[in-house]
């Protein structure tokens, strides 16, 4: 199969720069691309293989050991020792191509880990491993297309893998340990949903795309997709010289990183950009110092210049300055570059120029190292520079500004390489492998305006709002009031969905899923159970005849097992936003209870919807949605006011849950009633409620309406609705309302004070 060449990728100069600096040095630790659809995230992804240097291995290890230091403990070992040049002396190492292994969304764990070999053991009776996706990627890249889609176990294993490089098997009798070190590549549409903060933060660069709304580029981008597509084989041999320079380039920036000097100045301008960007932890420090060099390396310099650590901080900390599972990883890519150079300002020497591509010496061999900028003498470090004993290879630097205007079609002929094209810019107009793609645009800049914010920062939006409303309402006219600031949000108690469910992978709910524990194994469970397999042949093999060391066995042998995980639900909040609700105090503590419960729901992998219900109807605010941080918007933005239709929010949730019943039937729905239960228009409440259950299957009023403990759950009723009722009722004089409701749906009652988990305190999720 024929990839698209990645010299012939129009734009996206930050996406390539990312990509590139982890193939000069894997160490950085990957990278995760963040877009909107159609903008070549995978093209380029999966064009970066064919650039990355041939990799020496041990002939037969499907480890992929290396002849010069192979792994003690290796499965496939033990291997020879005598293998000083990493060549293969002796002809004992060969060399392969680096792979590019790419993990499906749908992926099993055995698949990924490994598990035991079946045709060995039941054939020799041995236990023995085969080899999964992580063996297959060491010393190579795993690549993971919508990362945010992964199963949460299947991000587990990556973690853990990530952190140690051995994967580590201990399954169906097997107990394994293997190298697996590889940089991960993930891509992703941000609109999907987000990524596990723990997976976020092991990504070591981030890069935001969007596509071009030039016109020129955007003509350019069809062209050469449509040369492609018509001859993929003869496009790209008229592109594999830019190809061959570019793959030499990196090997050539490879051989260089191991003599960039990173000095105590620019290790002192790293501490100080990572602490006034506020990162959490220290891998921040160490990838951003990482990447400084690799940038410094591939520029051809011997020193990290202040212009390494300024564009490598636009990959290495947007997505490493989140706050709250809320706040979008970008953040303000703005703000962000203001503060490095803040901090660059201060350690720069004081008579140099702007930062590269921006002074008169932008030039090759013009001017000093890193675009004329140098380090003060003051700092710590070792001196400024001098402009002596820096490898710059021939073409210099190049030009790292304007890549994508150059990129966007100066040459007529877009279709191919040009040889007439601008000084500095490559085949069909567009840059020279490498010397044009470190835009000054924000690599990590942030998402689209509706993920930003967190906790704090919709805080921040609705005092804003409020202050506003006020305004507006002092002067005898405005809209309705917006919802109380949400204070921090606190870990509620569990709500879970009584029974066993079977829907998608999660972590509320008890499920019968295809991984965690073995509830039980038996002949009618599905697959199949090893052990529970052999057990079943073990008394029989002398009546069988078994004369060998292979197992005698028959099909009523097979044993498959019944496992209980957990699952997500669909988690139907219904919000009574009525003027019953609007007094400040109640309502600051409604919206944290409910943004509480957004947070928990988005740790807990749920689809989340949102109904609030005012004046004379109800309103579906959010339709069910993995993306939480929507919900979170319009819990800011909700409107309160008016009388009390209970009836008219709970016909409306029927109707969401009956289509919702319909699109994902094995997916169990979880109702969260918010409400005071004071009706005041609209039907009778109770009779809306029975209508409820009754479309749900379940029977209205048993045993419901009790106040609910520790670990209060929502009961199923023969089949029908699980739900719970957070009664907002306050002062000395309570009718108990929202208890009635509660008693005819059959929900567990749980008072707005005693929603915070046991021993819990407001502050931020973990």
């Amino acid at each position: 199969m024929v990839t698209f060449p990645f010299s012939a990728l129009v734009g996206q100069d930050d996406l390539r720069l990312a990509l590139l600096l982890n193939a000069v040095s894997p160490t950085v630790g990957g990278v995760l691309v963040r877009g909107e659809k159609g903008t070549a995230k995978s093209t380029a992804v999966r064009a970066l293989a064919g650039l990355l240097p041939p990799v020496a291995v041990v002939p037969g290890c499907r480890f992929s050991c290396d002849p010069a230091a192979p792994v003690v403990h290796c499965p496939d070992g033990p291997h020879p020792t005598s293998l000083a040049d990493g060549h293969g002396a002796g002809g004992v190492g060969v060399s392969r191509p680096a792979r590019l292994v790419e993990l499906p969304v749908g992926a099993s764990e055995d698949r990924v880990t490994g598990a035991l070999d079946l045709d060995r053991a039941l054939a020799e009776g041995v236990t023995a491993l085969r080899p999964g996706l992580l063996a297959a990627a060491h010393r190579g890249v795993l690549y993971v297309d919508e990362v945010n889609l992964l199963a949460d176990h299947l991000v587990d294993l990556l973690l853990d893998a990530a952190a140690l490089g051995v994967a580590q098997v201990e399954r169906d009798g097997v107990s394994v340990s293997h190298p697996a070190r590889f940089w991960l590549v993930g891509t992703m549409n941000p609109e999907e949903g987000e990524l596990r903060p723990q997976l976020l933060d092991r990504f070591g660069l981030t890069v935001q795309v969007t596509a071009s709304r030039d016109p020129r580029v955007r003509a350019q981008v069809v062209r050469r997709r449509l040369t492609f597509e018509a001859d993929p084989v003869g496009f790209a041999a008229v592109w594999a010289g830019a190809e061959a320079e570019l793959a030499g380039r990196i090997a050539a920036a490879q051989a260089r990183l191991g003599r960039v000097e990173l000095s105590d100045a620019a290790l002192d301008a790293v501490a100080a950009v990572c602490a006034a960007c506020d990162v959490d932890g220290m891998r921040a420090d160490v990838v951003l110092a990482k990447t400084a060099m690799a940038r410094a390396a591939w520029e051809g310099r011997a020193e990290v210049s202040p212009d390494d650590i300024r564009v490598s901080a636009r990959f290495v900390l947007p997505h490493r300055r989140r706050r709250g599972p809320f706040d979008a990883p970008g953040g303000d890519g703005g703000a962000l570059d203001d503060t490095v150079e803040e901090v660059l300002r201060d350690r720069v020497h004081p008579g140099d120029g702007p930062p590269d591509g921006d002074g008169p010496d932008d030039s090759p061999g013009g001017g000093s190292p890193g675009g004329g900028q140098r380090w003060r003498d003051d700092t710590g470090g070792a001196g400024g520079w001098d402009g002596s004993g820096v490898d710059v290879p021939a073409g210099g630097t190049g030009d790292l500004t304007g890549a994508s205007a150059r990129a966007g079609g100066e040459s007529a002929d877009l279709s191919g390489p040009a040889a007439g094209g601008p000084e500095g810019v490559g085949p069909a107009g567009s840059p020279p492998p490498g010397a044009a793609l470190s835009s000054a645009a924000p690599a990590g800049g942030g998402g689209p305006a509706a993920e930003a914010g967190g906790p704090a920062g919709m805080a921040r939006a609705a005092q804003t709002a409020q202050t506003h409303v006020d305004g507006g309402a002092a002067r005898g006219g405005g809209p309705a009031p917006a919802a109380g600031v949400p204070g921090m949000p606190f870990r509620p108690r569990l709500l879970s969905v009584a029974g066993l469910g079977a829907g998608a992978a999660g972590r509320r709910s008890a499920a019968r899923t295809s991984r965690g524990a073995v509830a039980r194994t038996g002949a009618d469970a599905p697959g199949l159970h090893l052990p529970a397999t052999l057990l079943a042949a073990a008394p029989h093999q002398h009546d069988r005849g078994r004369t060998g060391p292979a197992l005698v066995l028959d099909p009523a042998d097979r044993r498959g097992a019944h496992r209980r995980g957990r699952e997500g639900n669909l988690v139907l909040f219904v919000v009574d936003a009525s003027g019953s609700m609007a007094a400040r105090t109640r309502l600051r503590r409604v919206s944290t209870a409910v943004l509480s419960l957004l947070v928990d729901a988005y740790q807990r992998r749920d689809r989340i919807g949102m109904i609030t219900f005012r004046g004379v109807g109800a309103q579906v605010v959010l339709a069910p949605t993995s993306s939480v941080e929507v919900g979170a918007a319009r819990l800011v933005g909700l409107r309160t006011g008016g009388r009390t239709p209970i009836a008219a929010g709970l016909e409306c949730a029927g109707v969401v849950l009956r289509a919702e019943a319909r699109r994902d039937p094995d997916r169990r729905p979880l109702l969260v009633l918010v409400t005071d239960g004071r009706a005041t228009a609209g039907g009778d409440p109770g009779a809306a409620a029975r209508g409820l259950l009754r479309a749900a299957g379940g029977v209205a009023g048993q045993g419901g309406g009790a106040r609910g403990g520790a670990g209060a759950a929502g009961r199923v009723r023969r089949g029908g609705l699980a739900s719970v009722v957070v009664d907002c009722e306050t002062g000395p004089v309570r009718l108990g309302l929202a208890g009635r409701l509660a008693a005819v749906l059959g929900a567990d009652l749980v008072d707005l004070d005693a929603l915070p988990q046991a021993g819990g305190v407001p502050g931020r999720v973990a």
